[in-house]
């Protein structure tokens, strides 16, 4: 799947322009940035895509040398199961 990314969003949409995956990041407190609010579409789940953001999110924000608190559960979720990622975590919520 082909993500678009905003400085603190990233989403993929349908032919449409009907939103079918996202994950938003808006600026938090400290330079942090709040990973908040991930959706998938009903149409795509189980097929990794939730995952697949999380794997963007970590890279936009490691090289943009940023740093999370973890605010959404399944990111919490996600980061807790790839421990190698959590060098950009500032806090899980």
């Amino acid at each position: 799947m082909e993500f678009i990314k905003d400085n603190n969003r990233i989403y993929a949409n349908d032919s449409e322009g009907g939103l079918l995956a996202e994950v938003t990041f808006p600026k938090y407190r400290g330079g942090a940035v709040a990973v908040n609010h991930t959706f998938v579409d009903d149409s795509l789940r189980g097929k990794g895509v939730a995952g697949e953001l999380m794997e963007a999110c970590y890279d936009m924000l490691k090289q943009d040398g940023r740093t999370a608190v973890l605010i959404c559960p399944y990111a919490v979720k996600w980061f807790r199961e790839h421990p190698e990622k959590n060098d950009i975590v500032a806090e899980m919520l």
